[in-house]
């Protein structure tokens, strides 16, 4: 599985807002990833 195809600037905003360490966001599955942004979404 390849690495999430994502900016800097990109990463680090979505690290703050899903409140996680920017490694372990690189790591995620882009499908967890999708998954996390639709709850925050949600529950805005």
């Amino acid at each position: 599985m390849k690495p999430l195809q994502l900016s800097p600037e990109t990463a680090v905003k979505l690290a703050e807002k899903l409140n996680i360490p920017i490694e372990q966001l690189m790591h995620m599955p882009q499908h967890i990833l999708i998954q996390k942004l639709m709850e925050l979404e949600k529950n805005k």
